[in-house]
């Protein structure tokens, strides 16, 4: 039942995996790699942004059988060539996974990739840079899992042909019977079989990311495998192989008419597949700690690009605003419009400096800090929603043709949109950013001096007056006068 990690579906991945650049990119300094980074969006992913979507659109057309679209395959080529490769590989995670490993990585922190990551969410799709350089979500939150949470052989066959390209990854965890905002009702059934030393899965998932792609050859699957244990215990995260029998993806889900094929996002039955036990990830009932740390960085990553989506949205605004005349003057002379505008780069610039601070903590104490997860939580609340209103502003200013395909606005839009639920609704980012909040103003000592500090105790020994008692002879002759 196990499937070979050797076969990708079309072979195209494999030509990617041949003479892999082993040196620590900061060795060279990070503004030259930046600089580099920054040369090939210009001169590569910019120019083949439209053939990339129309192979995309190709491939869907063409059938069920989802494979990279010959422009990606041709630039993750070239970006791995150019030491453009596994950029978001945090140092600390890589030296988790172990020598071997670390050797894949980029050689950076979180700071220092988010600045690349959002250049490289400038592209059209927000993920097409991205992809290029094997920086694309789920494959980056899967693999920071099995870097952390991977047993020996586990990150043998599975992480190692994630870092070198050679195969895809999804990361199953939305039921489309339960609401999976709340992640205690993931309910897909777990179960063990003693005498086969195999857990046996049985129900449905959806909004599975990756999946179409026919080079997506393992699934990092939350499930219910105790209903008996406390709360946060219940669940576990299980590797299946995706040609494990019993899968069957059912349909590819459009977003806002969108298939976004080759990765898709999938409807998946699960009818009854068998995987053996030293298939779980770390232990039974640890699906809730992975899920927090693996959500952390892997979401900070989607607001980093959506920095650069808003970025290149209010340039697009600008331009289009000074060039077109309404009504006898350029738009751009407009109070509302130069409002939108300042509006927007006052709204991108403080979310930059969130995210930034967010992936400061992230270097300096990880996800297990609640200053940390506070944080994460506000970006994700933060970012897409002000990534979707710049861009709704810029096509506004576009008038029709901002709803268009001659622009990458309805795109970033729907990217920006669709982000919203992705990764987690804003209400749940909210309501845990305002319980670390609580928890932490709460606390006794230096931290709470304001909160303890509380409100000052009114006098209550002395009255202002009282209605009924006689008033001086001066203010009474001053109310006789007014009469």
């Amino acid at each position: 039942r196990q499937v070979s990690t050797q076969s990708t579906g079309n072979g195209q991945a494999a030509a990617i995996a041949n003479s892999y650049p082993t040196r620590n990119m900061l060795a060279e300094g990070f503004d030259a790699l930046k600089a580099r980074l920054e040369k090939f969006m210009r001169e590569r992913v910019y120019p083949n942004e439209m053939l990339f979507l129309r192979q995309c659109h190709a491939i869907e057309s063409s059938g069920n059988e989802w494979i990279d679209p010959p422009i990606l395959t041709q630039l993750q080529s070239e970006a791995r060539h150019l030491g453009l490769w596994n950029l978001w590989l945090p140092t600390d995670s890589a030296r988790v996974a172990g020598p071997e490993f670390a050797a894949l990585a980029g050689g950076l922190n979180n700071v220092q990739y988010g600045q690349l990551c959002e250049i490289m969410g400038t592209a059209n799709h927000m993920e097409f840079g991205a992809q290029c350089m094997n920086c694309a979500s789920p494959d980056t939150g899967n693999m920071e899992t099995l870097c952390r949470f991977g047993s020996e052989e586990q990150k043998r066959l599975w992480l190692k042909p994630l870092l070198e390209g050679r195969i895809r990854s999804c990361f199953a965890m939305t039921e489309p019977d339960v609401a999976s905002s709340d992640a205690s009702n993931i309910s897909i059934s777990i179960t063990r079989d003693e005498a086969t030393a195999e857990y046996v899965i049985n129900g449905r998932k959806w909004w599975i990311t990756g999946a179409g792609h026919l080079s997506c050859k393992i699934i990092i699957l939350m499930g219910k495998t105790d209903p008996n244990a406390q709360g946060f215990k219940q669940q576990s995260m299980i590797l299946v192989p995706m040609q494990t029998i019993g899968i069957t993806l059912v349909r590819p889900l459009e977003i806002l008419g969108d298939a976004e094929p080759p990765k898709g996002h999938l409807e998946i039955s699960f009818e009854d597949v068998r995987v053996p036990f030293t298939n779980v990830l770390a232990s039974e009932g640890r699906g809730f700690e992975i899920a927090q740390a693996r959500l952390g960085p892997g979401r900070i990553h989607h607001c980093m690009r959506l920095l650069g989506t808003a970025e290149r949205a209010l340039s697009l605004m600008c331009r289009r605003s000074s060039e077109r005349k309404a009504f006898g003057r350029k738009i751009v002379e407009f109070d509302t419009v130069m409002q939108d505008i300042a509006k927007s780069r006052a709204e991108i610039d403080m979310s930059r400096l969130l995210t930034q601070r967010a992936a400061m903590l992230l270097d300096a104490e990880g996800t297990k800090s609640s200053e940390c997860r506070k944080l994460l939580s506000l970006v994700k609340a933060v970012v897409p929603s002000m990534a979707q209103t710049v861009c709704d502003r810029a096509i506004q200013v576009h008038g029709a043709m901002g709803l268009s395909q001659d622009t990458f606005l309805a795109t970033a839009f729907s990217w920006a949109r669709w982000l919203r639920f992705a990764d987690g609704p804003d209400e749940v980012h909210w309501r845990t950013a305002a319980r670390l909040e609580l928890k932490s103003q709460r606390k006794t000592g230096e931290s709470s001096v304001l909160y303890n500090l509380g409100h000052y105790t009114p006098e209550t020994g002395r009255v202002f007056r009282v209605p009924s008692d006689p008033v001086s002879a001066a203010a009474q002759s001053f109310l006789d006068a007014k009469l």
